[in-house]
């Protein structure tokens, strides 16, 4: 984003496609009815588009999209119950149509899990070692510790600052 404020018109366009699947994530945590999380993601993208100097280059980008997607997925929920007591519902159409398709989920279960590793892949050497070893093989306390020569004091606390780092790099929690 901070080279999309410089004007860099790529860098923009793949901070927008890259963002879809945080701004879809935080929609459905917010409990947005699937027929209405692109709604809430174009909602979203125009946001970004209006407020995008308001970005602090110095801050998570992840966290600030984060904020103003769960602010449109309220307002869309809002708005969506106003509306529900004046719409029928048609049950059969809703069976007959699915919600998301598989190549959808599976594109951003991918985009998702990319976004993971490229986030590991930035922290300190202790931290990522500890969190390969502990959360992604999901090896023991004491295998981890025999395996990297490593006291388990020390992997568990590096597995605590790494959690931390990725809280806050995701969802700008301290």
């Amino acid at each position: 984003m901070a080279a999309a404020q410089e004007g860099n018109k790529g860098a923009y366009e793949r901070v927008l496609a890259s963002s879809v699947p945080l701004i879809r994530t935080a929609a459905r945590r917010q409990g947005v009815a699937l027929d209405q999380v692109d709604d809430v993601v174009q909602e979203t993208l125009l946001t970004v588009h209006r407020v995008r100097h308001t970005y602090d280059p110095s801050r998570s980008y992840d966290a600030w999209l984060s904020a103003i997607a769960s602010r449109r997925a309220i307002d869309a929920l809002r708005s969506h119950g106003r509306r529900g007591r004046h719409e029928l519902h048609d049950e059969r159409a809703v069976d007959l149509h699915p919600d998301v398709d598989d190549a959808t989920a599976a594109t951003e279960r991918e985009q998702d899990a990319r976004r993971l590793r490229e986030a590991i892949a930035t922290l300190p050497p202790g931290q990522r070692e500890a969190i390969e070893q502990l959360g992604l093989k999901e090896h023991s306390l004491a295998e981890a510790a025999e395996h990297t020569g490593r006291q388990p004091g020390a992997l568990k606390v590096n597995l605590h600052r790494a959690l931390k780092a990725l809280r806050t790099r995701f969802h700008g929690d301290p």
